[in-house]
């Protein structure tokens, strides 16, 4: 799996989860007629909200992305499905363009994020298994911080 592709199914599964949760929104707050689709989407778009943030930082570091650019990539998470949009503009200025750098023969990582992502992405099924289990603890993080404020 390249940056490129795996960045958009986790940008495009955002924005899915950012529908739901707005399609949530409505019901609970316009119809009036129940909250469960806040408390199961509010809860799922959070993971993957996690989860985008990640493969964001990881792919920031891939690529070697300016300052600028991460953080605009980063952040395309808070808006709704501003994440296909800046997927869609990176891939149409070449910023998701390339295999991974670090892979089997590839470059020598340099800095510690280098390191990280190297290590990574030289294995893939552990990286998958390291990606589950950093969402599920930001994710239990973040129940024990407790969930948005929100008037009932």
């Amino acid at each position: 799996m390249t940056p490129q592709l795996l960045f958009r199914r986790v940008a495009v599964a955002e924005a899915i989860t950012w529908a739901l949760l707005l399609a949530g929104m409505f019901l609970k707050y316009v119809t009036e007629t129940t909250d469960l689709g806040v408390r199961i989407f509010g809860m799922v778009h959070g993971v993957v909200f996690l989860a985008y943030g990640l493969v964001a930082l990881v792919t920031w570091v891939n690529q070697r992305w300016p300052l600028g650019v991460g953080l605009l990539a980063v952040l395309s998470a808070v808006p709704p499905f501003a994440t296909v949009l800046f997927d869609r503009r990176a891939e149409a200025s070449g910023l998701l363009a390339g295999p991974w750098r670090f892979g089997s023969g590839g470059e020598s990582p340099r800095s510690l994020p280098e390191k990280v992502v190297a290590w990574l992405t030289r294995q893939p099924a552990l990286a998958a298994v390291v990606g589950v289990v950093a969402v599920a603890a930001l994710t239990g993080l973040a129940l024990v911080v407790g969930p948005p404020a929100s008037g009932s």
